[in-house]
């Protein structure tokens, strides 16, 4: 197991490129005496190709950090970069229109790509093959024509997942996106994303609350303080993949950082 590292901020090693980049980035709600500091100076670097797990107690500012990565919302002080390209997200709940059918979800993040484009029956043709390619990557090829009531949990979000990668990404937001699955489900899914992440080549930065599942995955696990989120510890994870959520080596390095996360709860009185 690799010792942790103590640091302000977490970085990759010097001079390598960077997906994503936070300098010193803090977010406030509210002002004065009833406002609410959500993040307070976090430097963080992930780098292109790279795996990074965010791990921390409930309301630390992780799915803020996201956010504001996603230029959902923006820091209060501080700089964001995302700098090889399009930025994608994906939530705990799938967010699919029931309406539409499975390909149709697909679609819709095609024609948002493809902006002013015209909407006659070339386009049409094209998004509808676009789509089957990226259901197919996600081994749903068959569930085109359904609708997302017609699938299981753990589907619903492999058409998340595809509605993702139309968008063209480079970067990978997710925020907690497996956490209502069953354990089962939630396997067979990292097998799916790490295989997806591999082969594309994507930059993903990962929120969850399940220290093990941070370590079956992420290449790093970055531990946020309790609020306002700091960057306490950088774990990075050097077992070799792929590997298994109940092996030894990975309940291992999860028993270290849960320790840690633990005097992290209990220092903040919680």
């Amino acid at each position: 197991m690799t010792a942790p590292l103590t640091a302000s901020h977490a970085t990759p090693a010097a001079g390598r490129e960077t997906a994503i980049r936070l300098d010193g980035v803090s977010k406030m709600y509210g002002q004065g005496a009833a406002g609410l500091l959500a993040l307070d100076g976090v430097s963080l670097d992930v780098a292109p190709g790279e795996f990074v797990c965010l791990l921390g107690a409930s309301g630390c500012g992780k799915s803020t950090l996201l956010s504001l990565v996603a230029g959902l919302d923006r820091p209060t002080a501080g700089r964001i970069d995302a700098e090889t390209g399009r930025v994608a997200m994906m939530f705990q709940e799938p967010a699919l229109f029931p309406w539409l059918t499975v390909s149709a979800n697909v679609e819709m993040a095609l024609r948002a790509r493809k902006g002013g484009e015209g909407s006659g029956k070339p386009a049409r043709a094209e998004r509808r093959a676009r789509a089957a390619e990226f259901l197919e990557i996600v081994h749903l090829g068959a569930f085109g024509a359904k609708r997302p009531h017609e699938l299981s949990g753990g589907m619903r979000q492999r058409v998340a997942l595809a509605r993702a990668l139309a968008q063209d990404a480079d970067v990978l937001l997710m925020d907690e996106p497996f956490g209502a699955l069953d354990a089962m489900t939630r396997d067979l899914l990292h097998d799916e994303l790490e295989r997806i992440w591999r082969e594309r080549n994507l930059s993903v930065l990962f929120v969850t609350h399940n220290v093990r599942e941070a370590v079956r995955l992420g290449d790093r696990v970055v531990l946020l303080s309790s609020r306002p989120g700091r960057v306490v510890q950088d774990f990075p994870v050097e077992l070799e993949r792929p590997r298994r959520t109940d092996s030894a080596e990975v309940a291992g390095q999860a028993a270290a950082i849960t320790d840690r996360l633990r005097q992290e709860v209990l220092r903040h009185g919680r």
